[in-house]
């Protein structure tokens, strides 16, 4: 008896699965380092906004006129909340995209090495379209 080789092709979900997979890996990408980006100004934001309102409440200290500096110190570290909270929100969305791009690329190595293993797919050189 032959024995028959079973060479399966990529269905139209296969192929349509790996090319969003293609399309959404670098919007994923771009956008993490968008949220890398302002968390880090974020960051930067806050340490300016601690060093002011130190220093305004050194110079309030200080002072021989009476100007009440309070609600402005108060103002600022209402400000420092705000971007500390926007920062865990970006954080946890950087975290999320991450997760995302891990599992994309994850999923497009499977399904490369399963297209690989069928026979069905054959690596293009870059230099040709």
């Amino acid at each position: 008896m032959a024995a028959l080789a079973v060479v399966e092709t990529p269905s139209g979900k296969d192929v349509l699965a790996e090319g969003l997979l293609d399309l959404l890996r670098p919007a994923v990408q771009q956008l993490d380092l968008h949220v890398h980006s302002v968390r880090e100004s974020q960051v930067e934001l806050r340490e300016h906004i601690d060093k002011l309102a130190s220093e305004l409440s050194r110079i309030n200290e200080h002072q021989k006129v009476t100007l009440d500096l309070d609600p402005y110190v108060k103002k600022l570290l209402n400000a420092r909340r705000r971007v500390v909270l926007v920062n865990n929100i970006l954080q946890n969305a950087q975290e999320r995209l991450r997760r995302l791009n891990h599992n994309v690329a994850k999923e497009t190595a499977r399904r490369k090495t399963m297209l690989e293993a069928s026979g069905a797919f054959t690596p293009r050189s870059p230099s040709k379209p």
